[in-house]
C-alpha cells in the first residue's frame, strides 16, 4: 500500500471531526469496554453536575482530568467503568422554577400543589442534557450516557433511603431546633459547608444603641450590631466576665454610657470627648435589668428576659464590648440565654419571620418588611424613640445563598441532624488513608474542616428531592424510619413506583396501639449534598442490586473535582462512607484549582470576560484546550488565567513540532519506497535495532520518558508530564531530525536510511501510544496512519489507539551514558549558540574554534565523543577541550540582582551589593558547582546574582577580544568570535545557499524538478560577485540547483525575485532544465587521486533509485580480491546481493581476473547475460575529491561516491583517517574548513 504523506498544513479541529466520526463508526468507547472485560477494575466515581446550566472551563477542566486518568488506567490493563450521573435534585432546579413561575414562599407551592411543582421541576432537568453530551463528548471524553445515574431514579433514590437507614439504626440521626444559616431566596434551612462556599464583602449599617438600667436609667448600656433587624428580637445583653468596662460621662451630650474600656475608641474619637467615672468587671454587671428597646416581647421579663449576662465569647477587637442578644438569630446567642435561662428549649420561640424573611405579628411596625429592607426603618424608629447613639456602615464578608445570591439569615429552625461531630477522629484518621494531589489540601484545608465538623443538618424544607423517610404519629410516641420500597411495601401496603413527595406524602403506615392514627411522613427532604455524597451506593442501585461488584470495587480507586468541593462532595463522600463502612469512600483523589477569567477575576458571563468555550475547540481543537489545562498550575489546586493565546501556543509549541516531525516521517517512507521499490514496514522486533549513536540516544530518551510518565501517573502528578513531554518534542524535532535530515533522506545509503527511518517510526509510535490519554484526537489521526506500516496491528482490536495497552519501559533500551553525553552536548551547543547571538554572528558564518571547560574528564570524553555534532551544529573549525580554566585566564565575578536583592534586603543591600561584588573567583566557581553562598548572614539563590566571566593575567586583553564566555551549571564554554576572511566569505555563501533554497520553496519547486538559477549582483563590483565565484561548488552541491550568472540574452526565464545579501542586492531567475556544463552529479573529471584507484561504470542496468548515477570510483587503500571488488562495486550502486560480471572493457571482451592491475582503470559492471553500452569516461577519477599530505604519508579523500551523491559524514572519514585541521598551503597559513572542501575538489591540502 503506497505510503500517503498529510498536507502540510493542518487544521486540527477538522481533523478532530474526522476522528469523532471514525469512533462512532467503530463505536470506539463500547468496543474498548467490551475488549477489556474480564480485566482487573479500576473504580471510579464521576461527581455528578447539576443539569440546569452549560458547561464551563471548570467542568471541562475537572472532565479532562477524569478521562485522562480513566484512559491511562484502561491502558494499563484495567477495566474502567465510566459512567456520567447527574445531581437533579434540591435548589438549583427549584430556584429556576420558583423565578420562572414567581413563587414566593411556601404559600405559592401550597396554592399550586406539591405535584405540579414537581413536575415543573422535572422538566427541566435534563434542559441542557444534549449540550453537556455534546461539549463531554467533542472534548474527547468517553463516558457512558446511555447508562447514567440520575438521583431523581427511583433505585437511586431508594438507595438513599438505605443508606439514610444505616445511619439512622446507628443512633447517628437526631431532630433538634438550632439556629441554622437560612435562605429566605429558597426558604430553607443550609448546610455550614453550604454557606462556606460564597462570601461577599457587603456594606452594612453599624449601629450603636442604649440600654438604659432599671436601677438607674441615667446610665445606659451600649451595644453594637450590624445587623439592626434582629432588635426587635433582642431579650438579652452579654458581656466578658472578666475584661474591664468603664462607666463614661459623654462630654458633649451629658449622657452617661457603660462599655468595654478597650472599645472606647469606637464611640469616642479623642480622649477629651469623656470623663471616665467608674471601673469594673463584667462580672460585675451580671443580672442588671434594662428597659427594652421595643415592646414586642416584654411580658418575657417576667421569665428572665432582659438582663445583663457573662460569657467568654465577647471579645475586644470589635463593637462597644456589650453584644445584644436575639437567641433565635445567633448560635452564641442561642446558646448563652439556655444557659441562663432567658429562654427554654420547649418555651416561647421568639422569630417573628416567615419562610421569606418577613416580619410577622407581634412586630407591627414593620410588619411584611423583608428584614435586610427594614434595617433602615428600624434604625429611623430607634432614632426616634432617642435610643440611637451612633449610625455608620461597615465593610465585612458576610454569606450569601450559593443559589439564590440572597443573603443569608442566621434563624432556629427544627431539622435534623446527622451526629458528624462525634466522628471527628474516625474522619481524620480516614482521611489519612487517602492520597491527594496535591497532598497540601489534604493535610490543610481538608483537615482542618474535619477538625471543626459540626453535625450535619440532612433536611431541606423543600419540595423536590428525596423525602427523608421517616414516619412519626401525631404525638411523637411512634417513629418508623423506612430504608426500602420494600419495607414501606410491607409496612403501609402501598407498593410506589416513584418515591417523590406527591407519592410518598400520601403513604401513611397503621400505628402499632390500636385505635391510634396512622403514622405521617415528616414533610422535609433530603440535602441534596447527602444524596450526591451517597452515590457511590445510589448509582449500583446497592445493596438492592450489584452488591458484590460494589463491594469489590469500593473505595473508588480514583475521583476529582474542584478545589470548590473540599467542604462540598468529598467532605459528604468521607462523612457517609465512614458512617456506614468505617472506609474512606476513594483511594486517590486530584483537587483542581478554579478556572478564572485572563484579569484574574471570577468568569462572568455578564460580563463576557471569558471566551465561549465552544468557540475556542472550533478555532483551535480539543487536545489543545486539553493540553492548555493540564500543564497549569490548575491541576495543583492553584487558580489558572484563562487565555486564548495560551491555547495557541500548544499547537505552535507541541502539536506542530510534533506534527511536522511525523509528516517528515511519512514523507521520507514514501521516498524510500519509491526508490527502492519495497514496502516500509516496522515490526516491534525492529525497536532499538540501530547502532548509530543518535538512533540510540533518541530510542534511549523516548524509553526514559515511558519511564517517567510511569511513575508520574501513578502519582496522579498530571502537571508534570505535559513540560517534559515539550522537551522531547524539542528533542526529536530541534535535535533528532535535524542532526539525521539527511540519513532520513536516504543520503547514506538505503541500509542507514532504512535504520533511521525505523528509529524515528519506533519513537513516533511510542509516543502516540503514550501520549493517547492527553491528546486522543490527534494520536488518534497519527495513529491510523502509522498502523498501515505495521502488519499486526491489522486485526479489529488494533482499529483505534485507544485499544492498546500502553508501552512498558524497556530497560535494555536505556542507555544513560548516551543520554548524558547527548545532554552535555547540548549544553555546549545551547550556551554556544547564546554567545553567537550575543556577538551577533549567525550560524551560517564559521568560526575558529570552540573551548569547552570541566574539571570532570568523563564530561570531557563525553563532548570528544559527539565532537561531530558541535562541529556541525555551531559551525567552527575545531573544539578544544580542557579541564583547566585558569589555563586560559578565566576568573568569576558576580554582579547582584538589583531588583530581586533589593526588594528582599531592603536597608541591608548596599552592604551585601559591596561584598557580592568583592567576592573571589574561588567562592563563586563553588557556588555555580552547587555550594551555599552565604553573605553577611543572608542566603544567596542563584536568581539574586548574575556570574559574569572576565580574562585575568598578562594576555587578559588579548583573550577577551578573542573569546566570548558563559557557563551552564558546571559547564564553561569559550567561543572563538574572530573569524578570519575565509570564513566570513564561507559565510556569505551560506547566505547565498540560503537565499537559493528560499527561492525554490516559495517557487513551489520539488527536488527532482531540473531547473537552473542565474544570478546578477548589484552594484557591479561588489564582493558578493567574487564570494560566489570562489564557492560555486558549495552553493550547488548544497542547494541542488545549478547557478549561472546572467547573460544578457537570457530567454525563458519562469520566475524571478530580489533578496539581500550583505549590503547588495540579490538577483535571482530561474529556467527550466539544467545547463550543459551541469552534470548533477553525472560527470566529473576532477584528475586523479595520490593513492591508488579504479573508475567503476555500471551497464546495461540501473543503480539503486536513491543513487543518482551509473558512474563512481574506488579508492585502493589495500590490495582485493575480485570477489570483494565485487561486493564493494554492489555497495556502492545500493544493489545489494544483485551478482555482477566485471570486465576491463565495455564490449565485454576482457574479464576482471585478478586485481593487481587495476589501479588508474575504468571496471565496468555488468548484471549477467545483460547487455548495454558505455557512457564514456572523462580523463582522470570519476568522482570529486581532496588529497591530503602530511609530511611524507599521502591519501585521498572522497566528497562524492557516485558520481553526484555527497559524502555527507565526510567528518567521520576524516577522523577515521586521523585527519582534525587542513591547510591550503604546506606552511599552514589558511586553514580549510568541511564546507569548503567540495570547493576544492581535485586539490591537494596539507594537515
Amino acid at each position: 500500500m503506497p505510503t500517503e504523506v498529510p498536507d502540510l498544513n493542518i487544521n486540527f479541529p477538522t481533523e478532530e471531526e474526522r476522528v469523532l466520526a471514525l469512533w462512532k463508526q467503530l463505536d470506539a468507547f463500547a468496543t474498548s469496554l467490551k475488549q477489556s472485560k474480564g480485566r482487573p477494575k479500576y473504580s471510579f466515581y464521576d461527581g455528578p453536575p447539576f443539569a440546569t446550566g452549560l458547561p464551563h472551563y471548570g467542568h471541562i477542566l475537572a472532565g479532562t482530568i477524569k478521562d485522562i486518568v480513566t484512559r491511562y488506567a484502561h491502558g494499563r490493563g484495567f477495566h474502567v467503568e465510566r459512567r456520567f450521573g447527574w445531581d437533579t435534585h434540591g435548589l438549583p432546579v427549584e430556584y429556576e422554577i420558583d423565578k420562572k413561575l414567581g413563587i414566593k414562599g411556601p404559600e405559592d407551592v401550597a396554592k399550586m400543589g406539591i405535584a405540579a411543582y414537581n413536575k415543573e421541576c422535572r422538566s427541566i432537568v435534563t434542559r441542557y442534557a444534549s449540550e453537556w453530551e455534546a461539549v463531554v463528548g467533542r472534548m474527547g471524553r468517553w463516558i457512558d450516557f446511555k447508562n447514567d445515574y440520575k438521583s431523581m431514579y427511583p433505585w437511586y433514590m431508594e438507595s438513599i433511603w438505605w443508606v439514610f437507614k444505616q445511619i439512622y439504626d446507628k443512633g447517628l440521626i437526631y431532630q433538634g431546633f438550632r439556629v441554622m444559616p437560612y435562605s429566605t431566596g429558597c426558604a430553607t434551612p443550609l448546610s455550614n459547608f453550604e454557606v462556606a462556599q460564597n462570601y461577599k464583602d457587603v456594606v452594612d449599617p453599624a449601629v450603636t444603641v442604649s440600654f438604659p438600667l432599671d436601677e438607674d436609667p441615667s446610665v445606659s448600656l451600649v451595644a453594637w450590631t450590624t445587623t439592626p433587624w434582629t432588635l426587635p428580637s433582642n431579650l438579652a445583653l452579654c458581656v466578658h466576665p472578666e475584661l474591664v468596662y468603664v462607666k463614661v460621662k459623654d462630654n458633649s451630650s451629658d449622657a452617661t454610657y457603660i462599655l468595654m474600656e478597650a472599645r472606647l475608641k469606637e464611640l469616642f474619637k479623642k480622649e477629651q470627648d469623656y470623663t471616665v467615672l467608674q471601673k469594673m468587671q463584667g462580672k460585675e454587671l451580671q443580672g442588671k435589668g434594662y428597659k427594652p428597646l421595643f415592646p414586642y416581647f416584654e411580658h418575657m421579663k417576667k421569665t428572665g428576659a432582659f438582663r445583663v449576662l457573662c460569657d467568654g465569647y465577647v471579645t475586644e477587637d470589635s463593637g462597644t464590648g456589650v453584644v445584644h442578644q436575639a437567641p433565635y438569630f445567633g448560635e452564641d446567642d442561642n446558646r448563652v440565654c439556655l444557659a441562663n435561662g432567658v429562654v427554654q428549649t420547649d418555651g416561647e420561640i421568639i422569630c417573628p419571620l416567615d419562610g421569606a424573611g418577613r416580619f410577622v405579628e407581634p412586630v407591627t411596625d414593620f410588619l411584611g418588611q423583608y428584614v435586610k429592607d427594614a434595617d433602615k426603618n428600624i434604625v429611623k424608629h430607634i432614632k426616634a424613640e432617642g435610643r440611637l447613639v451612633h449610625a455608620g456602615t461597615v465593610k465585612h464578608s458576610y454569606p450569601f445563598c450559593w443559589r439564590s445570591e440572597t443573603p443569608l439569615l442566621y434563624r432556629a429552625i427544627p431539622c435534623w441532624f446527622m451526629r458528624v461531630a462525634q466522628m471527628q477522629e474516625r474522619l481524620l484518621e480516614k482521611n489519612g488513608d487517602t492520597y491527594w494531589v496535591p497532598d497540601s489540601v489534604r493535610e490543610g484545608r481538608f483537615a482542618n474542616w474535619l477538625e471543626n465538623a459540626r453535625d450535619w443538618n440532612l433536611s431541606r424544607n423543600r419540595y423536590w428531592g428525596t423525602p427523608i423517610p421517616i414516619w412519626v404519629s401525631e404525638d411523637g410516641e411512634e417513629t418508623i424510619c423506612v430504608g426500602s420500597i420494600e419495607e414501606l411495601h410491607k409496612l403501609s401496603g402501598v407498593k410506589l413506583t416513584d418515591l417523590h413527595r406527591e407519592y410518598v406524602d400520601e403513604v401513611t403506615i397503621p400505628s402499632a396501639r390500636p385505635g391510634k392514627p396512622p403514622l405521617r411522613r415528616i414533610p422535609e427532604v433530603f440535602d441534596c449534598w447527602f444524596e450526591s455524597g451517597s452515590m457511590p451506593y445510589a448509582q449500583a442501585h446497592y445493596p438492592f442490586e450489584n452488591k458484590k461488584e460494589f463491594e469489590d470495587s469500593f473505595p473508588a480507586d480514583f475521583i476529582a473535582e474542584g478545589i470548590d468541593q473540599t467542604r462540598g462532595w468529598f467532605y459528604t463522600l468521607l462523612v457517609i462512607s465512614t458512617a456506614l463502612f468505617n472506609k474512606p469512600p476513594f483511594r486517590n483523589l486530584i483537587v483542581n484549582g478554579l478556572v478564572l477569567a485572563k484579569d484574574g477575576t471570577k468568569m462572568s458571563k455578564r460580563l463576557k470576560n471569558y471566551p465561549d468555550p465552544k468557540e475556542v475547540i472550533d478555532k483551535y481543537g480539543a487536545d489543545a484546550v486539553r493540553l492548555f489545562l493540564i500543564n497549569s498550575p490548575v491541576v495543583k489546586a492553584e487558580n489558572l488565567k484563562f487565555r486564548e493565546d495560551g491555547v495557541q501556543a500548544i499547537l505552535k509549541d507541541v502539536f506542530l513540532p510534533w506534527y511536522n516531525a511525523f509528516r517528515f516521517l511519512l514523507q521520507n517512507i514514501e521516498q524510500y519506497e519509491r526508490e527502492e521499490g519495497v514496502e516500509f514496514t516496522w515490526s516491534e522486533s525492529s525497536y532499538g535495532g540501530s547502532t548509530n549513536i543518535m538512533d540510540r540516544w533518541i530510542i534511549s530518551f523516548t524509553q526514559t520518558l515511558l519511564e517517567f510518565v510511569a511513575n508520574e501517573m501513578a502519582a496522579y502528578r498530571l502537571y508534570t508530564v505535559i513540560p517534559r513531554l515539550v522537551k522531547f518534542i524539542d528533542n526529536l524535532t530541534n535535535w533528532y531530525v535535524r542532526m539525521n535530515r539527511r540519513r532520513l533522506k536516504g543520503e547514506g545509503g538505503a541500509q542507514d536510511c532504512k535504520s533511521a527511518l525505523d528509529s524515528l517510526f519506533s519513537v513516533l509510535m511510542t509516543m502516540v501510544r503514550v501520549m493517547a490519554p492527553f491528546t486522543p484526537f490527534l494520536t488518534e489521526m497519527m495513529y491510523q496512519q502509522l498502523r498501515k506500516k505495521v502488519p499486526s496491528f491489522s486485526g479489529k482490536d488494533f482499529e483505534s489507539v485507544h485499544y492498546l495497552l500502553l508501552p512498558t519501559p524497556r530497560k535494555d533500551l536505556i542507555h544513560v551514558d548516551i543520554e548524558r553525553a547527548v545532554a552535555r552536548m547540548q549544553s555546549v551547543v545551547d550556551l554556544g549558540r547564546v554567545l553567537r547571538d550575543r556577538k551577533t554572528m549567525p550560524i551560517k558564518y564559521p568560526l575558529p574554534e570552540v573551548v569547552v571547560i570541566h574539571k570532570d574528564q568523563q564530561c570531557l570524553d563525553d563532548l570528544k565523543s559527539l565532537e561531530r555534532y558541535i562541529l556541525e551544529e555551531l559551525n567552527v573549525r575545531s573544539l578544544t577541550l580542557s579541564g583547566d580554566k585558569a589555563s586560559y585566564g578565566v576568573t568569576l565575578r558576580a554582579e547582584p540582582d538589583h531588583k530581586t536583592l533589593g526588594l528582599r534586603l531592603k536597608g541591608a543591600f548596599k552592604a551585601v551589593m559591596a561584598e557580592i561584588k568583592a567576592l573571589p573567583d574561588e567562592t563563586l566557581t563553588k557556588f555555580v558547582e552547587g555550594e551555599e553562598l552565604v553573605v553577611q548572614g543572608h542566603r544567596l539563590e542563584t536568581s539574586d546574582v548574575r556570574i559574569m566571566y572576565s580574562f585575568a593575567g598578562d594576555k587578559s586583553a588579548e583573550l577577551s577580544q578573542k573569546y566570548e564566555a558563559d557557563s551552564s551549571e558546571d559547564i564553561l564554554v569559550l567561543l572563538d568570535t574572530t573569524p578570519d576572511q575565509s570564513m566570513l566569505e564561507e559565510g556569505v555563501a551560506r547566505e547565498v545557499v540560503n537565499r537559493v533554497q528560499k527561492f525554490r520553496k516559495s517557487a513551489g519547486l520539488k527536488v527532482v524538478d531540473e531547473v537552473t538559477m542565474h544570478y546578477t549582483v548589484s552594484p557591479a563590483g561588489h564582493s558578493l560577485t567574487e564570494i560566489i565565484t570562489k564557492h560555486l561548488e558549495y552553493i550547488q552541491s548544497s542547494s541542488k540547483t545549478p547557478l549561472r550568472s546572467k547573460t544578457a540574452n537570457l530567454a525563458g526565464i519562469d520566475k524571478t525575485e530580489m533578496f539581500d545579501v550583505k549590503g547588495a542586492k540579490l538577483e535571482l531567475n530561474i529556467t527550466r532544465g539544467f545547463p550543459s556544463d551541469y552534470s548533477n552529479g553525472d560527470s566529473s573529471s576532477c584528475g586523479t587521486p595520490l593513492m591508488p584507484w579504479v573508475n567503476v561504470e555500471l551497464v546495461g542496468t540501473a543503480p539503486a533509485k536513491y543513487v543518482k548515477s551509473s558512474r563512481g570510483g574506488l579508492l585502493l587503500a589495500t590490495e582485493l580480491t575480485v570477489g570483494q571488488l565485487q561486493s564493494q562495486i554492489q555497495d556502492l550502486f545500493g544493489l545489494y546481493n544483485v551478482k555482477l560480471d566485471l570486465f576491463l572493457k565495455p564490449d565485454k571482451s576482457v574479464k576482471v581476473e585478478t586485481t593487481k592491475f587495476l589501479s588508474s582503470n575504468t571496471v565496468y559492471a555488468f548484471k549477467p547475460n545483460s547487455s548495454g553500452s558505455s557512457s564514456g569516461a572523462g580523463a582522470g577519477f570519476n568522482c570529486k575529491f581532496v588529497n591530503v599530505v602530511k609530511g611524507d604519508s599521502e591519501t585521498s579523500v572522497l566528497l562524492e561516491n557516485p558520481v553526484g551523491c555527497p559524502v555527507y559524514n565526510i567528518q567521520d572519514a576524516l577522523k577515521s583517517l586521523k585527519i582534525s585541521k587542513l591547510y591550503k598551503e604546506d606552511k599552514k597559513k589558511t586553514p580549510v574548513s568541511v564546507s569548503q572542501l567540495a570547493s576544492l575538489a581535485g586539490q591537494t591540502l596539507y594537515m
